[in-house]
């Protein structure tokens, strides 16, 4: 196994993973701004963002020796595996790894409207997480997470359309900066979290349409949405060639937004950051 990468600084009692993507990025950054000393587990540590105070270690969640790279961990985060057939079982393997390392406090991101009959499918394997976690013994807290906003321009085909059967459902898109904002605000003081679960969502809850407007004045482009049926769905998306869980998936992200199980707005954000949540509008204004 590879060495921890180390800055020299002592060793770290918060642990990030995800640190080379969107959200866990963030969160080390934050930390790192803030001057906390953190451990940064990563698959491949020569790819972990340089910050001070911080060092690298390996970790793939489906990996059993991950749980030398937890050791003295008072509080760890942790984002979900990339998407695959069989990321429930990596999230079991690295709750299990955590609580074998004597991981005080796990702070899981997790998804909206998390449930065992959620019709977005991979909420269902958040839902089964957090129950792994609770059965684990750790001490939790779990953000529940909506739509990122920052994903919403991705949706826009290049013929200007949102094409998806979320029909007239709502989803309060979340930004990224916020839902990190509110990670490092409890990972700071784990305990006034502990077995908390917060519902973290922007400050609206919006229809595709109404997404569609926001993006084209954003963009002084035209942006529209066409409500799909479901049929129509899987027909349009079945060019990419994904396996049928992912297209499934995909799916099943607008379906649940006509279910409603998306809409609702939570006061999260701003309790646990101290200012608003940001709206769609600010989001897609603000440079890549």
């Amino acid at each position: 196994m590879t060495e921890p990468r180390t800055t020299g600084t002592p060793g770290p009692r918060i642990a990030v993973t995800g640190a080379t993507g969107r959200v866990g990025g963030r969160v080390a950054r934050r930390l790192a701004a803030a001057g906390v000393p953190q451990r940064l587990v990563v698959p491949s540590p020569e790819r972990a963002p340089e910050l001070p105070g911080a060092s690298a270690a390996p970790g793939r969640y489906g990996d059993p020796a991950v749980g030398r790279s937890l050791d003295g961990v008072d509080v760890l985060f942790m984002v979900s595996a990339s998407e695959s057939p069989d990321r429930l079982e990596q999230h079991r393997a690295f709750v299990d790894a955590a609580a074998r390392a004597g991981v005080g406090h796990l702070v899981y991101l997790s998804f909206f409207g998390a449930s065992p009959r959620a019709t977005f499918t991979l909420a269902r394997d958040h839902w089964a997480t957090e129950e792994h976690i609770r059965a684990s013994g750790l001490r939790f807290t779990f953000l529940r997470d909506n739509l990122y906003a920052d994903f919403m321009p991705a949706l826009v085909g290049r013929d200007g359309v949102i094409r998806g059967p979320a029909g007239r459902g709502r989803a309060a898109v979340v930004a990224q900066d916020d839902i990190a904002d509110a990670v490092v605000a409890v990972l700071l003081d784990p305990s006034a979290h502990a077995g908390a679960t917060y519902d973290l969502t922007g400050p609206e809850a919006l229809t595709l349409r109404e997404v569609a407007d926001v993006l084209a004045r954003a963009t002084g482009r035209p942006v529209s949405y066409h409500a799909e049926t479901v049929e129509e769905a899987y027909r349009s998306r079945a060019a990419y060639g994904a396996p049928g869980w992912q297209v499934e998936a995909w799916v099943s992200t607008y379906t649940a937004i006509a279910a409603g199980e998306l809409d609702g707005v939570s006061d999260a954000v701003p309790r646990l950051t101290g200012h608003p949540a940001t709206p769609l509008a600010e989001v897609v204004a603000r440079p890549a």
